[in-house]
């Protein structure tokens, strides 16, 4: 990763991490023919938003990443779930490519989440969750 970019991390928890808006910035920069572009995988009026960031600095490369947000969780999704998701995936997308990795992939969404007090939930209680979803008409998504 280059100076500037580092040079521009913020301390986050603890973690050094470089700002999404950062990152597109320099993408933006090195890459001007390159393209950034997203993909609401989930239906528009879905309690989980999905979101797909594709990313192509060449004709021969492709990043993806993906991100997920429920309405209402937390601070943010309360009024912007589908931007805070589509910002994640972006990031995570552009970290795929090694633009602003310095610890992780990791979000800075993630990392936060990470450090909450919410319930874990055990794959086996999530796969019978979804399961049951299905069963009953509704998409995982």
């Amino acid at each position: 990763m280059t100076k500037d970019l580092i040079e521009k991390a913020i301390d986050f928890k603890g973690k050094k991490y470089v700002l999404v808006a950062d990152r597109v910035l320099y993408f933006n920069e090195i890459y001007p023919e390159g393209s950034i572009t997203t993909e609401l995988v989930s239906t528009p009026d879905a309690d989980l938003v999905v979101i797909k960031a594709t990313i192509k600095p060449n004709e021969k490369q492709t990043f993806t990443g993906y991100s997920q947000a429920t309405w209402g969780e937390g601070y943010i999704n309360k009024t912007s779930a589908l931007e805070n998701a589509e910002t994640s995936a972006v990031g995570r997308a552009l970290a795929f490519m090694g633009i602003g990795v310095i610890e992780s992939i990791a979000s800075i969404d993630e990392i936060n989440k990470t450090t909450t007090t919410a319930p874990k939930v055990s794959k086996k209680d999530y796969q019978a969750n979804n399961k049951a979803s299905q069963d009953n008409g509704d998409s995982p998504f």
